[in-house]
């Protein structure tokens, strides 16, 4: 048990990797871009402390925390962890339910529920689980995201326009707007549009200015030069300075931890989903290798620092890591740099706050909060699979309406069901010959099969939860087409088998053989392979049955199916082996399709058959293949007319007598048949499955009988 644990230290000892491997010569663009970053943070982190409705300082602490815990046990030279925009929205969301807005124990609460997300994060790294976020689609973030950006955006425009809403979800926003619209504070109301209009501005002039921190910088010069915060614009007020406060957290106190744990579990989903995006995407553009696992290692340490030190939970952060991986960071050291500088400016930033307009900020956080609608995603998602589409949706509509930790854990949710419903579906098509016949092709309705050999690819794994599917596909596809007797699986996209799937593929195979064929199986991967050999799946089968690709249907074509059906039932070419391959020459102006029946014919089974043979009632028998195949075995007093014969000269037939039609597997009688119909004769049956259904069913041994 303890071996399984010995990955544990690699993770804890991530900064001592860092600075043993760290250059001199990247540490100047590290310093820059830690720089660039601090100053872009400053705004955010105050703003996003508001959606949560905690002090601004705890914004900045968090960042400066995170910053740094989340650099030293991270993986991504570029990501910036911190506070981030529709973390907050959601921290908020779940700590109301807790608290009130604003009041100590709200403070408190949010300290656990930075610990307690961190936990869980930590937890899922150590357990090597990183791999989970895969299962949660794309569209859960795009649906969360911009049903975060409509909220946030509705939930400071009271801030914007100097209302009190009293409202706190969307229809109490839109509503109470609605019946204060006439109480606009219009002073406040300059202020914050003014700042949403500077930063439009400078963006269209070069995007890469600090816009949001230009413009409440201009913004606190204007509330200072006018005194305005005297006449009703709210500020933020004086932050205090220093180092982030170590705080006492009642950790240990389970009911806040059993309220809070729901919405700590979609924070954490959330916070790691939106980190690894973040690092996939720009280590896309450096080729850095990152570690998913070591990552949310990094994310859970650096919340449960944040929430000790004074902090909430936060995530990595798309705007700032974007900005730090343009200003030239190499290492995780720009990160550390950021928050160092972050720390630094909390010493002189308090008497500067002191003026700082709240409109201006809900103006910076409007324009953010607008660009976590991806328009362009929404639309690409929209067109794409309804399943996307349906996960997207959900989402956007459960963050609007719904307690947004339900709306997000709804989400992931269903995205796990998507997962499942498609893995236990695995596509199982049938493929035939491409026209250079060197490549097989899925086969299309207009196409023809070989009547004695169906081939299927399985796209998907032979699991317990998709065995089902896979089975009853297959055994249509065997009611679909009576004549094919032996069974071709290309397993080449079949990744996993467990025990059930062996047992399905058993129970395939003593299908095939009461239909006196067989199953093969083909590019069957070597582990899977492994497997079959260690459960004796291998040994029952046959080795002969396990093929490969390149000899498969040469094989089978020379050593198991039947080449009299070929050459004289079969018009179809399905194979290269069938090119060469004689057809029977008809001595008839029509095509031998021509006689294929229009309609169901009336059979007799061969167990049918034989009791009337037992019972002396003697129906007429005729035998319409080949002299050479009669004589290695035929139904007792069996006519022989080859269908040749048949085709140029139609006997004489009783009217008083059943007549039944013979051949090797069904084809050349229904062809018969369908002649003797044309000529009157009505009373006619087929036998069902031909020679090779009365062997099979054990009868040969009465062919003697009578003769």
């Amino acid at each position: 048990m303890l071996s399984g644990l010995t990955h544990i230290p690699h993770y804890f000892l991530q900064p001592v990797r860092l600075f043993h491997t760290y250059r001199r010569l990247k540490l100047r663009p590290d310093l820059v871009a830690g720089l660039t970053v601090a100053v872009i943070a400053i705004p955010q982190a105050i703003a996003f402390a508001l959606i949560a409705e905690l002090p601004p300082q705890m914004g900045l602490y968090a960042t400066i925390v995170g910053a740094i815990v989340g650099a030293l046990w991270g993986s991504s030279n570029q990501l910036s962890t911190g506070p981030a925009n529709a973390i907050s929205l959601l921290v908020f969301s779940s700590l109301m339910m807790v608290a009130f807005p604003g009041s100590p124990e709200f403070i408190i609460a949010a300290g656990v529920m930075a610990v307690l997300v961190g936990l869980i994060q930590l937890v899922i790294g150590l357990a090597r689980l990183g791999a989970l976020v895969n299962f949660v689609s794309h569209s859960v973030i795009v649906g969360f995201s911009a049903g975060a950006g409509i909220l946030i955006s509705l939930g400071q425009l009271p801030h914007l326009l100097g209302l009190e809403i009293p409202g706190r979800n969307l229809i109490g926003l839109v509503s109470g707007f609605g019946a204060h619209f006439t109480e606009i504070h219009w002073p406040t109301s300059v202020m914050g549009l003014g700042a949403i209009g500077i930063i439009l501005l400078l963006r269209k002039i070069n995007p890469k200015l600090p816009t949001p921190l230009i413009s409440i910088v201009l913004a606190s010069g204007i509330v200072f030069l006018g005194q305005l915060n005297e006449k009703g614009v709210d500020v933020i007020g004086q932050l205090p300075s220093g180092f982030p406060p170590f705080v006492r957290l009642p950790i240990f106190n389970f009911n806040l931890i059993t309220s809070l744990s729901t919405g700590a579990l979609a924070i954490a989903a959330i916070g790691l989903i939106q980190s690894t995006a973040i690092v996939r995407s720009l280590a896309l553009q450096t080729g850095q290798r990152t570690d998913n696992n070591q990552e949310f290692v990094g994310q859970g340490l650096a919340n449960m620092a944040c929430g000790f030190f004074s902090g909430y939970p936060g995530a990595g952060s798309f705007a700032r890591s974007v900005v730090n991986f343009e200003a030239g960071a190499q290492t995780r050291f720009s990160g550390i740099f950021a928050g160092i500088f972050l720390l630094v400016a909390t010493f002189s930033l308090g008497s500067l706050t002191a003026y700082l307009p709240r409109a201006a900020l809900a103006g910076v956080l409007m324009v953010t909060a607008y660009g976590l609608i991806d328009w362009a995603e929404i639309r690409r998602i929209w067109r794409g699979t309804r399943a996307d589409a349906l996960i997207m949706l959900v989402t956007l509509f459960g963050t609007l309406f719904l307690r947004i930790e339900f709306a997000v854990l709804l989400g992931i949710l269903f995205s796990f069901a998507v997962y499942i419903v498609n893995t236990s579906m695995p596509r199982v098509f049938p493929v035939v010959s491409d026209e250079s016949y060197e490549h097989f092709v899925e086969q299309q309705p207009h196409q023809v099969p070989c009547p004695q050999l169906g081939i299927l690819t399985i796209s998907g794994d032979l699991y317990f939860g998709a065995v089902r599917h896979v089975e009853e596909t297959i055994y249509q596809h065997l009611v679909d087409h009576p004549t094919q007797r032996f069974l071709l699986l290309r397993m080449h996209a079949v990744n996993q088998c467990d025990f059930r799937g062996v047992q399905m593929l058993e129970a395939i195979a003593h299908r095939c053989q009461e239909r006196g064929g067989a199953l093969f199986l083909m590019r069957v991967q070597r582990h899977i392979l492994a497997f079959m050999k260690t459960n004796g799946f291998y040994d029952r089968l046959g080795s002969d049955h396990f093929l490969d690709e390149d000899a498969a249907i040469r094989y089978l074509f020379t050593k198991v199916i039947d080449s009299s059906i070929c050459i004289y039932e079969c018009m179809v070419r399905a194979f290269k082996e069938c090119q060469n391959l004689p057809k029977q020459t008809y001595l008839t102006d029509e095509p031998l399709e021509s006689y294929l029946p229009r309609q169901p014919v009336p059979g007799i089974s061969p167990q049918e058959l034989a009791q009337e043979l037992r019972n002396g009632r003697m129906p007429l028998v005729i035998d319409v293949r080949e002299p050479r195949e009669f004589k290695r075995g035929h139904i007792p007093q069996a006519k022989l007319i080859p269908l040749p014969h048949l085709l140029a000269n139609i006997p004489e037939l009783p009217a008083d007598r059943e007549v039944v039609l013979v051949c090797q597997g069904g084809w050349r009688s229904q062809r018969a048949m369908s002649i003797l119909f044309s000529r009157g004769y009505q009373n006619v049956k087929v036998l069902e499955g031909g020679m090779l259904a009365w062997e099979t069913a054990g009868l040969a041994e009465i062919d003697s009988l009578g003769e």
